[in-house]
């Protein structure tokens, strides 16, 4: 059996550190610190040839547990649905009425950062219930 690898989640996007940021504020991920010899990720930015500034940026996991995002600025946008998305576990453990109240408030949480809410899907005594949302740029993820 081989051993466990570790996984990073790329996102292809227009903007990179917007959407790196928005995700930042939803997971309570941080920018890494830039690497040595720059003050910030602005001057090391600054420092790549014109036609790869702003080409990527990243977040993680303060606690190094979640996977690192990375988010590359590619020419064309979203033409179809996300074969894979994120769910968000902000209502994890909870049923009902409260897990509803907890995934809405979470929702309007992120709505103000930039996210549309798709849909709200109530419990319907199979599944619990769950919101479908896009992030910054359309890309789709679950609060769950």
């Amino acid at each position: 059996m081989g051993s466990v690898k570790q996984v990073q989640v790329t996102f292809d996007c227009a903007e990179p550190e917007r959407v790196a940021r928005f995700w930042c504020e939803v997971l309570g991920y941080v920018v890494p610190p830039p690497p040595e010899g720059f003050a910030d990720w602005a001057e090391f930015d600054r420092s790549l040839p014109a036609e790869h500034q702003g080409s990527a940026f990243a977040c993680v996991d303060p606690n190094g547990v979640g996977p690192r995002l990375y988010f590359q600025r590619v020419p064309e946008g979203r033409v179809v649905k996300n074969r894979v998305h994120l769910d968000v576990r902000a209502g994890a453990g909870l049923v009902g009425e409260e897990r509803l109240a907890v995934l809405k408030a979470e929702a309007d949480r992120l709505v103000a950062l930039g996210a549309s809410i798709v849909q709200v899907l109530e419990s319907d005594g199979v599944n619990e219930s769950c919101i479908p949302m896009q992030d910054v740029e359309g890309n789709e993820f679950c609060l769950d």
